[in-house]
């Protein structure tokens, strides 16, 4: 009964927190902070949404894309984030949509634990997606529905997508923290020196769980799930910098050659002279939401392209050999 009456204070709170930043943001974009309860992870769930300029004068949903904020965050990375969002909605090269982040646990990897403690997948592409189209005015399907994220959220949301395909219309993982490896055997000390063992143990079990590991690591879902995100249409996006302290751009790199050699398309784009913080992420950012963009809307036919095809298409007819995406 407490619970219950808790949820329902919460929830009452959070619609008049909606309600004031609409009367007093027309025009501008507005965040709003909420939380909700669930039996799936730690409760109450805080977690904020970014409402965009005139999101009251909507009349379609707006397109949904769910944030995951790096290890140690908390859902106030989004209003570091807010003016990023601002400037691609005022230059349009992003279209207007409702963006959500939830606090997760600070190093929890967004991902169901190995002793069911934490079920943070489970919560995400069930629970908290629901609540966001139930009280969000936002798309319900699958093309509308997007994820990124940075860092830990970089995994998750990665990892996230490649086992949900058909969830998500896309994907877009920025310096993912993920390893350069198939297997937990194949795992070497500079590719977690900064992961110990108690935090690794929490979520893939105590001793590690090899199977269990392989089945969360992006990479090797890819390999064991290409034709299923091939099927599903997902798109995909991967960055990383090639001086990330954490020597991220391994894991990102890898994971790229993952999907190339099982003919998952995809943009990837290694960014030299970039960190893991600092000035570059502002605009890496930035060309992550306009991939998403280009996702929801695709550029009309271009005639420069279609005279091209049609001077070089007739040259291939007599090769014996396809390309790379047309191999069996």
């Amino acid at each position: 009964m407490a619970k219950i009456m808790r949820r329902t204070l919460a929830e009452s709170a959070g619609l008049a927190i909606l309600l004031f930043a609409t009367v007093a943001g027309a025009g501008e974009s507005r965040i709003v902070d909420l939380e909700m309860t669930s039996d799936l992870v730690p409760d109450p769930v805080k977690f904020s949404v970014l409402l965009p300029p005139d999101y009251e004068k909507a009349v379609a949903p707006l397109p949904l894309l769910i944030n995951l904020h790096g290890g140690g965050g908390s859902r106030d990375m989004l209003k570091t984030q807010r003016g990023i969002f601002d400037d691609v909605w005022r230059d349009g090269s992003v279209p207007p949509m409702v963006v959500a982040m939830p606090s997760a646990t600070e190093r929890g990897f967004y991902m169901d634990f190995r002793d069911g403690s934490e079920k943070w997948e489970t919560f995400l592409t069930g629970q908290f997606l629901e609540k966001l189209r139930k009280d969000f005015k936002v798309r319900t399907d699958a093309k509308g529905t997007l994820l990124t994220g940075i860092s830990m959220g970089g995994m998750g949301s990665l990892r996230i997508a490649f086992k949900h395909p058909t969830m998500f219309g896309a994907v877009a993982g920025m310096e993912p923290g993920i390893e350069p490896v198939l297997k937990w055997s194949e795992i070497r000390p500079k590719h977690r020196f900064w992961r110990g063992d108690g935090l690794l143990q929490k979520a893939y079990g105590n001793p590690i769980d090899a199977a269990y590991w392989e089945a969360n690591n992006p990479a090797a879902i890819v390999a064991a799930n290409a034709a299923k995100i091939r099927d599903a249409g997902l798109q995909i996006y991967l960055e990383a910098g090639d001086e990330d302290v954490f020597w991220l751009y391994e894991g990102a790199e890898f994971l790229h050659q993952t999907l190339w050699e099982k003919k998952v398309k995809h943009e990837y784009h290694l960014v030299r002279g970039a960190d893991h913080v600092g000035r570059t992420l502002n605009p890496r950012t930035k060309e992550a939401l306009r991939f998403l963009a280009r996702t929801l809307q695709p550029p009309a036919r271009d005639p420069a392209v279609e005279r091209s095809r049609a001077k070089i298409d007739p040259l291939k007819r007599g090769l014996k050999e396809k390309d790379h995406y047309s191999l069996p």
